[in-house]
């Protein structure tokens, strides 16, 4: 996958694009996928890296929603959850099954949350995941032995699902190809092009070569996320404000915190949000805030406020409470919500997606969730379809296989993420002594995962391998800044970079790491 070829290839192509997508997260990713499988010209486009923001800064969870259920939004858990059993179907070596504890404190607890939990059950209908079922407090602390016993009375188990967010984010963008579909990285759109007040194609900067191009297509389809106002307003400068950014902050603690294989699921905090402690790669990550925010941003940080919260949020159920030098590594995400008239409580925000076609036919998707990406990548191709006045043609991404679908993996397999292309990766592991070593004592992954990543997946920088091609970054900040060499050099190697790029790259992502730590 030479990145410098498919460029050319997209500068030399003639024809019209029937869909032009712009943003390369969840949403622009599975748009993309659903308009390719359907045999259609496709190009997506991202201005940083596939995943950059909102969708590698997850709480990793495919679910159904608790909370929405709590609301009263039946009509969300049901899409969701049919979703969630879908996935799960059809990225098998990435969607994993989890089971949630939901610990009771007090008396009506246990009967109140255990009935609302047999109706999400019912709601999964044959794509359930496991039925739930009330606990003991002996048989609640046989499953998370560190969970505050005091008062306990016992707990709740039910199911739901997890993944890694950027793995599911590449094999997306790789299925892509796999149907004859481009997607690219790096490429900034700066403008909307119109012919008679529609809009006909994109204007586009290549951040690495720092040179313009412009795209003809049918349908220009804006799948931005948090920064879909900013697409919009190159259509029309007086377009009303349609986002209401939100962040998210997740804390990363070492296994230890919480040794067994349950998540413990707090329905309600002091916010009004539900709380997470989640065994992810055997670390745990800790979840979540909701911080109204005024302007999104690629690099979002914590605010004080929030670390305290989770802090003593994680205290109160965890026998062992974590101190700021036990956080592995802190990140935040922003949720793309849609904001209705007057609401400034995002916690209440509806996470149903928005479809809008403006009078210029430019479209945008947006709102949802990484557990929905197909379902609004569906409803989007089919009225972008009519939009273009394309021929109508049948969504197969119900049943389709993710590039790297491989049903039975092996968890002891150190490339089981990859499926499929697992053994691709060891062949490269032989290539030279020491690829299929870890790089680092802390962290699992080798020099043959970065060799991959510059060859299969478009990586293009250290962050691309340490952030999203590999988990490091939010695995142990401080372990990946000490990788930053040996993959710079790596990296370099493949992309044919000098001493000058190495230098220059280890010095941005150290900076940009120390942003993931507490303490220094």
């Amino acid at each position: 996958m030479d990145r410098n070829k498919l460029l050319q290839q997209v500068q030399d192509d003639t024809e019209i694009w029937d869909f032009i997508i712009i943003g390369g997260g969840a949403t622009g990713l599975g748009t993309a996928v659903e308009a390719a499988s359907r045999g259609y010209k496709t190009l997506l486009l991202e201005q940083h890296d596939f995943a950059k923001g909102t969708s590698s800064r997850s709480t990793k969870l495919v679910h159904g929603g608790v909370r929405y259920l709590q609301q009263g939004n039946v009509a969300l858990v049901l899409e969701a959850l049919r979703e969630r059993g879908l996935l799960r179907q059809n990225a098998p070596h990435l969607v994993k099954n989890q089971s949630f504890i939901v610990p009771n404190y007090d008396w009506w607890e246990g009967p109140f949350y255990g009935i609302g939990l047999k109706i999400y059950d019912k709601l999964a209908g044959d794509l359930g995941l496991g039925p739930s079922k009330n606990l003991s407090k002996e048989e609640t602390l046989k499953h998370i032995p560190t969970l505050e016993s005091d008062d306990l009375n016992g707990g709740v188990i039910y199911y739901d699902a997890q993944f890694d967010d950027s793995r599911l984010a590449i094999n997306l963008m790789q299925t892509i190809f796999d149907h004859d579909g481009v997607a690219l990285n790096y490429i900034k759109v700066t403008d909307l092009l119109k012919t008679n007040g529609l809009v006909s194609g994109v204007k586009v900067e290549d951040q690495e070569g720092n040179y313009d191009m412009e795209i003809q297509g049918r349908v220009i389809i804006n799948a931005t996320g948090m920064f879909t106002d900013e697409i919009r307003r190159m259509d029309n400068p007086k377009a009303k404000r349609l986002m209401k950014p939100s962040q998210g902050v997740h804390l990363v603690l070492d296994k230890s915190f919480q040794p067994g294989e349950s998540a413990i699921m707090v329905p309600k905090t002091d916010d009004g949000r539900v709380l997470f402690a989640v065994p992810w790669h055997d670390r745990i990550i800790v979840g979540t805030t909701d911080t109204p925010l005024e302007e999104p941003s690629l690099e979002p940080r914590a605010q004080e406020e929030e670390i305290e919260f989770l802090l003593t949020h994680a205290a109160r159920y965890l026998t062992k409470d974590p101190e700021p030098e036990d956080v592995l590594s802190v990140f935040v995400g922003i949720r793309p919500l849609v904001s209705p008239e007057g609401d400034d409580d995002t916690a209440s925000i509806s996470r149903d997606h928005t479809l809008l076609i403006d009078p210029s036919g430019l479209v945008t998707i947006t709102g949802g969730k990484w557990t929905t990406y197909r379902k609004m990548a569906e409803d989007t191709i089919n009225e972008a379809s009519v939009v273009a006045g394309l021929d109508e043609r049948e969504s197969v991404t119900e049943n389709l296989r993710l590039h790297g679908w491989l049903k039975n993996t092996d968890a002891a397999d150190p490339y089981e993420l990859y499926g499929s292309d697992a053994l691709a990766l060891k062949k490269i592991a032989q290539e030279n002594d020491g690829w299929g070593e870890p790089i680092h004592p802390n962290l699992p992954y080798t020099p043959a995962e970065v060799v991959w990543a510059a060859r299969n997946e478009m990586a293009r920088t250290v962050e691309d391998v340490l952030s999203r091609r590999t988990r490091a970054l939010l695995l142990d900040a401080r372990a990946s800044i000490e990788m930053a060499k040996p993959v710079a050099d790596l990296l370099a190697e493949e992309l044919d970079r000098d001493d000058e790029w190495k230098q220059q790259q280890v010095e941005e992502y150290t900076e940009l790491a120390k942003g993931y730590l507490l303490t220094s």
